[in-house]
């Protein structure tokens, strides 16, 4: 009597092993799909490693500008003698300086309701 019942209940295992197989398979999916490291997980990880680039290239070359803006500055006879002139108003011997007053900001009217 026992085996008969344990047959049947082999049978009946063995009757939803393909469904439990087809769960198991799909939570196995979802979870690949949108599980922490999944695949959506990692698109958005890989852009963000992207955005992350082109702001280190961005930053290099701003700072290789700077690096040379920097080398002028202790070696550039013409630079300096502009930097000078432009923001400490100096001039060479004989030279005048006529400063012009800046330009007023023109303030668009706001019309009122």
């Amino acid at each position: 009597m026992m085996s008969e019942s344990r047959k049947n209940s082999k049978k009946s295992l063995l009757h939803y092993a393909p469904y439990l197989m087809g769960l198991f398979v799909a939570v196995l999916l979802v979870h690949d799909v949108f599980g922490t490291h999944g695949y959506l997980a990692m698109q958005q990880k890989q852009q963000e490693i992207q955005k992350v680039s082109k702001e280190l290239d961005k930053l290099n070359k701003e700072n290789l500008e700077l690096q040379q803006n920097v080398q002028d500055l202790k070696s550039d006879p013409e630079t300096i003698r502009k930097i000078a002139r432009e923001e400490y108003g100096m001039a060479r011997p004989n030279e005048k300086i006529i400063k012009l007053p800046a330009p007023k900001p023109v303030v668009p009217a706001v019309a009122k309701p």
